[in-house]
């Protein structure tokens, strides 16, 4: 006697043909919102997985929601390209700003991975079966497993192209201010500087706007230097390949943007004096707070009048690094699709959890770069979006400097897995894109120590 699962699907399948031959139209399986699942790699103790929602109707939609649920032994770990809320075993992913429209026929995926053998039942795609209007399967199910590979050595998100700027950077700040340490012309910033920000923007009496000029102290420090010089020194940087920034902020910065007008006011007068100074791009360092999505509005503001080639970079403390859900971390996680790279200062900080949240790690050692840098990898920004930010010797922070070999072993931790301290990632990234020093000026204090072993090495990654 037949399974009654084989007799049901032969019957299907007689009745099929009986009404084709008699010329009876079958009705049409309702197309609409699907997601699929897969098991990218299996090493036994845990798994990658990824989900693919694709949309098989005629309208577009406009946000989703998938939940499943684990079993009991098997618990997610990290994940990327989407939001996460967990209610003892049913797992509930949501579209992240950037990909939660899919036009009819386009796909979206995100990514997780997890500890234990089970695998993801009970799949609801915005509340229905994630299997929407496919018919059943007319074969059963296999009944061996999968095969196992070992665990990857890169996240599943893939790197976008890198346009004119190298695949690794060394991120370099320039003085526009008169401090004790050396004072430059932009165009004397050493070659091995590959992108350049000019510290700072300033506040203005209208909020979010933003001003620039020539510090006139810096102009008597040099013994003359005018708007007119630098205007020409930012293109000699361009002749050289390089790629020049405004940085808004620094720790006196007190610009704000609260509200839509201010957001308004940033984009309008930033993009003024990009196009008045020849600036490639903007950069975020703010260290007096932030808000999140009036900044976000700000930036894409920015971007949709300045265009795509528009460089946008951050530099928060590590604090501001630390929860996905707090006002940095949640501005690049929401503007991951025009970010150009966030340069974590790993100084000033003490100690603090990595992403193992099983230690405090103490600034101004590989484990602690590694550690705090393998947060924001595991918690959604793709390894080309991460840089290392330190400063460049003595006199340049209050703590955390480290010699330039500590900065290489800690890229090479990252995106080889060697040279690693007592914490070593889940994983190796070699698309992470670089390094970044406070200050080009403390550098050149320093006999550009930073530059001369950081910026060769760079071009040894992967």
């Amino acid at each position: 006697m037949k399974p009654a699962r084989s007799l049901i699907l032969s019957l299907v399948t007689a009745l099929a043909a009986t009404l084709g031959a008699a010329g009876v139209a079958l009705p049409a399986f309702a197309a609409g919102p699907t997601a699929s699942f897969v098991k990218t790699a299996d090493w036994g103790s845990g798994w990658e997985g990824k989900y693919t929602i694709t949309n098989g109707g005629s309208s577009t939609i406009n946000g989703w929601s998938l939940a499943f649920d684990l079993p009991s032994g098997t618990t997610l770990g990290s994940y990327w390209d989407a939001l996460l809320t967990s209610a003892g075993q049913r797992h509930t992913f949501t579209n992240r700003s950037w990909n939660g429209t899919i036009a009819p026929g386009a796909s979206v995926s995100f990514g997780f991975l997890a500890s234990g053998s089970g695998s993801p039942s009970g799949c609801q795609l915005n509340g229905a079966a994630c299997g929407g209007g496919t018919p059943p399967p007319t074969t059963p199910p296999p009944t061996t497993p999968p095969p196992t590979t070992p665990p990857p050595t890169t996240p599943p998100p893939t790197d976008p192209p890198t346009g004119d700027l190298p695949k690794h950077l060394l991120t370099g700040y320039w003085h526009n201010f008169d401090n004790p340490a050396v004072e430059l012309r932009l165009r004397d910033v050493p070659n091995e500087y590959d992108l350049v920000a000019v510290a700072f923007a300033e506040a203005t009496a209208t909020p979010g706007a933003l001003t620039f000029g020539i510090d006139p102290g810096l102009a008597a420090a040099l013994g003359g230097y005018t708007e007119a010089d630098f205007t020409a020194d930012v293109r000699t940087l361009h002749s050289r390949g390089k790629r020049v920034i405004l940085s808004v902020g620094g720790e006196t910065g007190r610009v704000t943007v609260n509200n839509a007008a201010s957001a308004t006011a940033f984009a309008d007068t930033a993009a003024a004096l990009i196009a008045r100074y020849g600036f490639d791009g903007i950069d975020i360092d703010l260290e007096n707070g932030l808000n999140p999505t009036y900044m976000a509005q700000a930036l894409r503001a920015l971007r949709a009048k300045v265009g795509s080639s528009l460089i946008i970079a951050m530099a928060p403390q590590t604090i501001d690094m630390q929860n996905p859900a707090g006002g940095y971390f949640k501005l690049a996680l929401d503007i991951k699709d025009i970010l150009t790279v966030v340069n974590t200062q790993f100084y000033n900080s003490g100690a603090m959890l990595g992403c193992d949240q099983n230690a405090a790690y103490g600034q101004g050692t590989v484990n602690f770069i590694v550690a705090l840098a393998c947060i924001q990898l595991e918690a959604g920004l793709r390894p080309d979006q991460v840089g290392l930010g330190l400063p460049a010797g003595p006199g340049a922070a209050g703590g955390g400097i480290v010699a330039p070999s500590v900065v290489n072993a800690a890229l090479d931790c990252l995106a080889r897995g060697t040279n690693c301290g007592s914490f070593r990632p889940p994983r190796t990234y070699p698309g992470i894109r670089g390094a970044m020093t406070w200050s080009v000026n403390w550098d050149a204090s320093n006999g550009n120590g930073f530059a001369n072993a950081v910026g060769p090495h760079l071009d040894t990654l992967p």
